[in-house]
Protein backbone atom coordinates (compact mmCIF):
# COMPACT_ATOMS: atom_id res chain seq x y z
CA UNK A 1 0.00 0.00 0.00
CA UNK A 2 1.09 3.54 -0.42
CA UNK A 3 1.80 5.40 2.62
CA UNK A 4 2.99 8.96 3.70
CA UNK A 5 6.57 8.14 5.55
CA UNK A 6 9.71 10.14 7.47
CA UNK A 7 12.79 10.31 6.27
CA UNK A 8 14.30 12.71 7.97
CA UNK A 9 13.76 16.46 8.75
CA UNK A 10 11.73 18.08 6.17
CA UNK A 11 11.66 14.97 4.19
CA UNK A 12 8.70 12.81 3.23
CA UNK A 13 7.90 10.56 0.87
CA UNK A 14 4.93 8.88 -0.59
CA UNK A 15 6.09 5.07 -1.46
CA UNK A 16 5.20 1.45 -0.60
CA UNK A 17 4.16 -0.27 2.57
CA UNK A 18 3.51 -3.43 3.86
CA UNK A 19 -0.14 -3.61 4.52
CA UNK A 20 -1.37 -3.62 8.04
CA UNK A 21 -2.65 -6.54 9.39
CA UNK A 22 -4.87 -7.88 12.52
CA UNK A 23 -2.39 -8.12 15.68
CA UNK A 24 -4.84 -8.01 18.98
CA UNK A 25 -9.19 -9.53 18.78
CA UNK A 26 -10.06 -6.21 19.23
CA UNK A 27 -7.90 -5.06 16.40
CA UNK A 28 -9.53 -3.14 13.18
CA UNK A 29 -8.20 -2.90 9.50
CA UNK A 30 -9.88 0.97 8.03
CA UNK A 31 -9.08 1.12 4.32
CA UNK A 32 -8.69 5.22 4.95
CA UNK A 33 -11.23 7.54 2.55
CA UNK A 34 -9.90 10.83 3.92
CA UNK A 35 -6.67 12.08 5.60
CA UNK A 36 -5.16 15.49 6.83
CA UNK A 37 -2.04 17.22 7.53
CA UNK A 38 -2.47 18.81 11.15
CA UNK A 39 -0.38 21.51 12.30
CA UNK A 40 1.23 19.14 14.76
CA UNK A 41 2.37 16.85 12.07
CA UNK A 42 4.55 19.98 11.00
CA UNK A 43 6.65 18.87 14.54
CA UNK A 44 7.59 15.84 13.43
CA UNK A 45 8.34 16.82 9.95
CA UNK A 46 11.10 19.55 11.31
CA UNK A 47 12.59 16.99 13.81
CA UNK A 48 11.64 18.42 16.44
CA UNK A 49 9.91 15.64 18.38
CA UNK A 50 12.41 13.23 19.78
CA UNK A 51 12.29 9.33 18.54
CA UNK A 52 10.63 10.21 15.19
CA UNK A 53 12.15 7.12 13.33
CA UNK A 54 12.83 6.78 9.30
CA UNK A 55 9.89 4.88 7.82
CA UNK A 56 7.18 5.90 10.43
CA UNK A 57 3.94 6.37 8.79
CA UNK A 58 2.65 10.12 9.45
CA UNK A 59 -1.08 10.86 10.26
CA UNK A 60 -3.76 10.81 12.86
CA UNK A 61 -6.61 12.59 11.25
CA UNK A 62 -8.47 10.10 9.09
CA UNK A 63 -11.65 8.50 8.31
CA UNK A 64 -12.43 5.16 6.87
CA UNK A 65 -14.70 2.22 5.77
CA UNK A 66 -13.51 -0.69 7.96
CA UNK A 67 -12.62 -3.87 5.58
CA UNK A 68 -10.91 -6.08 8.92
CA UNK A 69 -12.54 -7.27 12.04
CA UNK A 70 -10.58 -8.89 14.98
CA UNK A 71 -12.52 -11.25 16.64
CA UNK A 72 -13.36 -9.81 20.11
CA UNK A 73 -14.59 -6.28 18.12
CA UNK A 74 -18.43 -5.88 19.59
CA UNK A 75 -19.27 -2.51 18.24
CA UNK A 76 -17.85 -2.74 14.66
CA UNK A 77 -18.49 -4.32 11.29
CA UNK A 78 -17.21 -4.53 7.68
CA UNK A 79 -18.72 -1.80 5.75
CA UNK A 80 -19.08 1.10 8.34
CA UNK A 81 -17.83 4.52 7.93
CA UNK A 82 -16.10 5.65 10.73
CA UNK A 83 -14.06 8.70 11.96
CA UNK A 84 -10.78 7.60 14.26
CA UNK A 85 -9.83 9.86 17.66
CA UNK A 86 -6.30 11.19 16.93
CA UNK A 87 -5.49 9.49 20.37
CA UNK A 88 -5.92 5.71 21.31
CA UNK A 89 -7.17 4.89 24.22
CA UNK A 90 -8.06 1.23 25.78
CA UNK A 91 -11.22 1.93 27.66
CA UNK A 92 -10.74 0.40 30.91
CA UNK A 93 -7.80 2.04 32.82
CA UNK A 94 -7.94 4.49 36.02
CA UNK A 95 -8.09 7.89 33.09
CA UNK A 96 -10.13 6.47 30.25
CA UNK A 97 -12.93 5.56 33.05
CA UNK A 98 -12.91 9.40 33.82
CA UNK A 99 -13.11 9.88 30.16
CA UNK A 100 -9.37 11.45 30.00
CA UNK A 101 -8.64 9.34 26.85
CA UNK A 102 -5.49 11.33 26.26
CA UNK A 103 -4.36 10.07 29.58
CA UNK A 104 -4.55 6.34 28.90
CA UNK A 105 -2.33 4.26 31.05
CA UNK A 106 -1.89 1.35 28.50
CA UNK A 107 -1.53 2.91 24.83
CA UNK A 108 1.95 4.50 25.59
CA UNK A 109 5.26 3.13 27.38
CA UNK A 110 6.05 6.02 28.58
CA UNK A 111 4.02 7.23 30.96
CA UNK A 112 5.15 10.06 32.11
CA UNK A 113 3.25 12.01 28.57
CA UNK A 114 0.41 11.32 26.68
CA UNK A 115 -1.13 8.36 25.97
CA UNK A 116 -0.95 6.47 22.80
CA UNK A 117 -1.34 8.71 19.35
CA UNK A 118 -1.59 7.61 16.07
CA UNK A 119 1.48 8.45 13.52
CA UNK A 120 3.41 10.66 15.81
CA UNK A 121 6.70 8.90 17.07
CA UNK A 122 7.53 6.27 19.23
CA UNK A 123 7.40 8.50 21.88
CA UNK A 124 3.57 7.99 21.96
CA UNK A 125 3.71 4.26 21.51
CA UNK A 126 5.18 4.05 17.57
CA UNK A 127 1.48 3.72 15.98
CA UNK A 128 2.14 3.83 12.25
CA UNK A 129 -0.49 6.53 10.80
CA UNK A 130 -4.02 6.92 8.45
CA UNK A 131 -1.68 8.74 6.06
CA UNK A 132 -2.04 6.07 4.04
CA UNK A 133 -4.11 4.16 2.11
CA UNK A 134 -5.00 1.40 5.49
CA UNK A 135 -4.21 1.50 8.73
CA UNK A 136 -4.53 -0.53 12.14
CA UNK A 137 -6.70 0.74 14.76
CA UNK A 138 -6.68 -0.39 18.25
CA UNK A 139 -9.09 -0.94 20.72
CA UNK A 140 -11.61 -0.70 17.99
CA UNK A 141 -14.50 -0.68 20.32
CA UNK A 142 -13.09 2.31 22.36
CA UNK A 143 -12.39 4.93 20.04
CA UNK A 144 -14.17 5.42 16.36
CA UNK A 145 -17.27 6.39 16.05
CA UNK A 146 -19.48 5.48 13.37
CA UNK A 147 -20.00 8.13 10.76
CA UNK A 148 -23.83 9.10 10.89
CA UNK A 149 -25.42 8.95 7.41
CA UNK A 150 -26.08 12.53 7.01
CA UNK A 151 -22.57 13.89 7.15
CA UNK A 152 -19.68 13.26 4.54
CA UNK A 153 -16.37 11.95 5.34
CA UNK A 154 -15.28 15.54 5.14
CA UNK A 155 -17.83 17.07 7.80
CA UNK A 156 -16.88 14.43 9.92
CA UNK A 157 -12.86 14.31 9.13
CA UNK A 158 -12.06 16.78 11.98
CA UNK A 159 -13.71 15.74 14.44
CA UNK A 160 -10.73 13.61 15.08
CA UNK A 161 -8.38 16.17 15.99
CA UNK A 162 -8.98 19.83 15.40
CA UNK A 163 -12.53 20.44 16.25
CA UNK A 164 -12.71 19.00 19.40
CA UNK A 165 -9.00 20.26 20.14
CA UNK A 166 -10.17 23.94 18.88
CA UNK A 167 -13.33 23.10 21.29
CA UNK A 168 -11.47 21.93 24.70
CA UNK A 169 -8.96 25.00 23.92
CA UNK A 170 -12.15 27.72 24.07
CA UNK A 171 -13.45 25.54 27.36
CA UNK A 172 -10.58 25.54 29.27
CA UNK A 173 -11.10 28.97 29.05
CA UNK A 174 -13.82 29.09 31.09
CA UNK A 175 -15.27 31.60 29.22
CA UNK A 176 -17.97 33.70 30.12
CA UNK A 177 -20.47 36.62 28.12
CA UNK A 178 -18.86 39.19 28.69
CA UNK A 179 -15.19 37.75 28.35
CA UNK A 180 -12.96 39.40 25.46
CA UNK A 181 -10.75 36.13 24.33
CA UNK A 182 -7.28 36.28 22.50
CA UNK A 183 -5.77 33.29 20.51
CA UNK A 184 -2.45 33.15 19.67
CA UNK A 185 -2.06 31.07 16.13
CA UNK A 186 -4.38 31.20 13.30
CA UNK A 187 -3.39 28.25 12.21
CA UNK A 188 -6.54 25.12 11.53
CA UNK A 189 -7.08 24.90 15.36
CA UNK A 190 -6.34 28.29 16.89
CA UNK A 191 -9.35 28.80 13.89
CA UNK A 192 -11.93 26.40 15.46
CA UNK A 193 -10.57 27.73 18.82
CA UNK A 194 -12.01 30.96 17.72
CA UNK A 195 -14.97 29.74 16.24
CA UNK A 196 -15.64 27.79 19.45
CA UNK A 197 -14.94 30.52 21.95
CA UNK A 198 -18.26 32.49 20.34
CA UNK A 199 -19.98 29.09 21.00
CA UNK A 200 -19.17 29.49 24.18
CA UNK A 201 -20.18 32.77 24.80
CA UNK A 202 -17.30 35.65 24.40
CA UNK A 203 -17.86 38.90 23.50
CA UNK A 204 -14.78 39.58 21.50
CA UNK A 205 -12.26 37.35 19.97
CA UNK A 206 -9.18 38.65 19.06
CA UNK A 207 -6.61 36.52 16.62
CA UNK A 208 -2.89 36.90 16.73
CA UNK A 209 -0.56 35.94 13.75
CA UNK A 210 1.74 36.96 10.93
CA UNK A 211 0.73 35.36 8.17
CA UNK A 212 -1.77 37.52 5.90
CA UNK A 213 -4.00 34.87 4.48
CA UNK A 214 -4.86 33.20 7.79
CA UNK A 215 -5.21 36.48 9.52
CA UNK A 216 -7.61 37.28 6.83
CA UNK A 217 -9.54 33.81 6.73
CA UNK A 218 -9.86 34.47 10.72
CA UNK A 219 -11.78 37.50 10.09
CA UNK A 220 -13.94 36.31 7.09
CA UNK A 221 -14.78 32.60 9.15
CA UNK A 222 -14.99 33.80 12.82
CA UNK A 223 -15.72 37.58 12.43
CA UNK A 224 -12.55 38.26 14.36
CA UNK A 225 -10.35 41.01 15.27
CA UNK A 226 -7.07 40.62 14.20
CA UNK A 227 -3.20 41.55 14.56
CA UNK A 228 -0.49 40.94 13.04
CA UNK A 229 2.63 40.81 15.98
CA UNK A 230 5.32 41.41 12.97
CA UNK A 231 3.59 44.76 12.26
CA UNK A 232 3.45 46.33 16.10
CA UNK A 233 6.83 46.59 18.45
CA UNK A 234 4.95 44.94 21.50
CA UNK A 235 2.44 42.66 21.06
CA UNK A 236 1.39 42.69 24.92
CA UNK A 237 1.30 46.31 24.54
CA UNK A 238 -1.26 47.07 22.35
CA UNK A 239 -3.49 44.01 23.43
CA UNK A 240 -3.99 45.61 26.74
CA UNK A 241 -4.25 48.69 24.81
CA UNK A 242 -6.79 46.86 22.60
CA UNK A 243 -8.70 46.05 26.16
CA UNK A 244 -9.05 49.13 28.68
CA UNK A 245 -5.08 48.49 29.83
CA UNK A 246 -6.03 45.30 31.86
CA UNK A 247 -5.76 42.78 29.23
CA UNK A 248 -8.44 39.88 27.20
CA UNK A 249 -9.50 37.87 29.90
CA UNK A 250 -8.50 34.96 28.14
CA UNK A 251 -5.51 33.60 26.29
CA UNK A 252 -5.81 30.96 23.73
CA UNK A 253 -2.20 29.55 23.03
CA UNK A 254 -2.46 27.86 19.60
CA UNK A 255 0.82 27.51 18.92
CA UNK A 256 3.41 25.85 20.24
CA UNK A 257 6.49 24.58 18.98
CA UNK A 258 5.80 27.09 15.62
CA UNK A 259 6.29 29.87 17.80
CA UNK A 260 9.07 32.28 16.89
CA UNK A 261 10.17 35.89 17.34
CA UNK A 262 9.98 38.45 20.22
CA UNK A 263 11.63 41.69 21.81
CA UNK A 264 12.75 39.40 24.89
CA UNK A 265 14.07 36.92 23.04
CA UNK A 266 15.98 39.13 20.70
CA UNK A 267 17.60 40.43 23.90
CA UNK A 268 18.72 37.21 25.30
CA UNK A 269 20.11 36.52 22.10
CA UNK A 270 20.00 33.49 19.85
CA UNK A 271 22.64 31.14 21.17
CA UNK A 272 21.13 31.51 24.94
CA UNK A 273 17.40 31.12 22.98
CA UNK A 274 18.70 28.02 21.47
CA UNK A 275 19.90 26.53 25.08
CA UNK A 276 17.02 27.80 26.79
CA UNK A 277 13.83 27.10 24.71
CA UNK A 278 11.92 29.81 23.44
CA UNK A 279 8.16 29.75 23.67
CA UNK A 280 7.63 33.48 22.73
CA UNK A 281 3.53 32.73 21.95
CA UNK A 282 2.97 31.30 25.55
CA UNK A 283 4.98 33.87 27.16
CA UNK A 284 2.93 36.80 25.22
CA UNK A 285 -0.54 34.40 26.39
CA UNK A 286 1.11 34.61 30.06
CA UNK A 287 1.87 38.22 30.00
CA UNK A 288 -0.92 39.97 28.34
CA UNK A 289 -3.81 38.67 30.36
CA UNK A 290 -5.37 40.31 32.73
CA UNK A 291 -4.85 39.85 36.45
CA UNK A 292 -6.89 36.80 37.84
CA UNK A 293 -7.68 35.67 33.95
CA UNK A 294 -7.12 32.28 32.23
CA UNK A 295 -4.46 30.54 30.11
CA UNK A 296 -5.93 28.32 28.09
CA UNK A 297 -2.43 26.26 26.08
CA UNK A 298 -3.34 23.82 23.79
CA UNK A 299 -0.37 24.05 21.58
CA UNK A 300 2.06 20.76 21.38
CA UNK A 301 5.09 21.27 22.99
CA UNK A 302 8.24 18.56 22.70
CA UNK A 303 10.86 19.02 24.80
CA UNK A 304 11.32 20.60 27.88
CA UNK A 305 11.28 24.44 27.76
CA UNK A 306 13.07 26.94 29.98
CA UNK A 307 12.46 30.88 30.05
CA UNK A 308 8.26 30.49 30.61
CA UNK A 309 7.31 33.53 32.42
CA UNK A 310 6.31 32.15 35.73
CA UNK A 311 6.37 35.06 37.98
CA UNK A 312 3.98 36.18 36.31
CA UNK A 313 1.65 33.39 36.42
CA UNK A 314 1.93 33.77 40.73
CA UNK A 315 2.06 37.39 41.00
CA UNK A 316 -1.03 38.13 38.42
CA UNK A 317 -2.92 34.84 40.38
CA UNK A 318 -3.32 33.09 36.35
CA UNK A 319 -5.63 29.52 36.66
CA UNK A 320 -4.01 27.68 33.77
CA UNK A 321 -5.17 24.72 31.93
CA UNK A 322 -3.77 22.50 29.45
CA UNK A 323 -3.22 19.44 27.87
CA UNK A 324 -3.82 17.03 24.81
CA UNK A 325 -7.67 16.89 23.80
CA UNK A 326 -9.79 13.75 24.86
CA UNK A 327 -11.35 13.56 21.81
CA UNK A 328 -13.64 11.16 21.95
CA UNK A 329 -15.97 12.68 24.97
CA UNK A 330 -16.14 15.40 22.94
CA UNK A 331 -17.41 14.14 19.79
CA UNK A 332 -21.21 13.32 19.89
CA UNK A 333 -21.76 17.21 21.15
CA UNK A 334 -19.76 18.45 18.42
CA UNK A 335 -21.65 16.28 15.91
CA UNK A 336 -24.82 18.40 16.89
CA UNK A 337 -22.68 21.62 16.41
CA UNK A 338 -22.04 20.42 12.50
CA UNK A 339 -25.68 19.58 12.15
CA UNK A 340 -26.42 23.04 12.87
CA UNK A 341 -24.08 24.55 11.04
CA UNK A 342 -22.60 26.15 13.64
CA UNK A 343 -18.58 25.00 12.69
CA UNK A 344 -18.49 24.44 9.08
CA UNK A 345 -15.79 21.62 8.62
CA UNK A 346 -15.39 21.76 5.15
CA UNK A 347 -14.70 25.92 5.21
CA UNK A 348 -11.35 24.95 6.57
CA UNK A 349 -10.21 22.56 3.74
CA UNK A 350 -8.24 24.57 1.05
CA UNK A 351 -6.85 21.93 -0.64
CA UNK A 352 -7.60 18.68 -1.91
CA UNK A 353 -5.39 16.23 -3.72
CA UNK A 354 -4.41 12.65 -4.33
CA UNK A 355 -2.49 10.97 -1.67
CA UNK A 356 0.49 10.63 -3.84
CA UNK A 357 0.89 14.62 -3.68
CA UNK A 358 1.17 14.47 0.23
CA UNK A 359 5.32 15.29 0.21
CA UNK A 360 4.34 18.86 -1.96
CA UNK A 361 1.42 19.47 0.54
CA UNK A 362 3.95 19.01 3.60
CA UNK A 363 6.03 21.64 1.74
CA UNK A 364 2.98 24.62 1.16
CA UNK A 365 2.12 23.81 4.87
CA UNK A 366 5.56 24.50 6.12
CA UNK A 367 5.67 27.69 3.98
CA UNK A 368 2.32 27.99 4.72
CA UNK A 369 2.09 29.30 1.09
CA UNK A 370 -0.47 29.18 -1.38
CA UNK A 371 -3.71 30.11 1.10
CA UNK A 372 -3.04 26.38 2.88
CA UNK A 373 -5.67 25.92 5.71
CA UNK A 374 -6.21 22.57 5.89
CA UNK A 375 -4.93 20.03 3.12
CA UNK A 376 -7.31 16.81 2.17
CA UNK A 377 -5.32 13.69 1.05
CA UNK A 378 -7.38 11.40 -0.68
CA UNK A 379 -6.49 7.62 -1.28
CA UNK A 380 -6.63 5.93 -4.51
CA UNK A 381 -9.79 4.29 -4.89
CA UNK A 382 -11.43 6.27 -2.43
CA UNK A 383 -15.34 7.36 -2.52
Amino acid sequence: MLAVTYHGPRCVRVEENPEPRLQHPNDVILRVSRATICGSDLHLYHGYIADTRVGTIFGHEFTGVVEEVGPSVRTLQRGDRVVVPFNIACGTCFFCQRERTSACENTNPLTTITGGIFGYSHTTGGYQGGQAERVRVPFADVGPMKIPDDLSDEDALFLSDIIPTGYQAAEMGDITPADTVAVFGCGPVGLVAQRCSWLLGARRVIAIDSVGYRLEFARRYNQAETLDFTKVPDVVSVLRDMTDGRGPDVCIEAVGLEASGSTLHGLLGKTLMLEAGSPVALNWAIQSVRRGGRVSIIGVYGPPWNLVDVGAVMNKGLTIKSGQCDVKRYMPHLVQHIRKGNIDPRALITHRVPLEAAAEMYRLFAARTDGIIKCVLIPSGAK
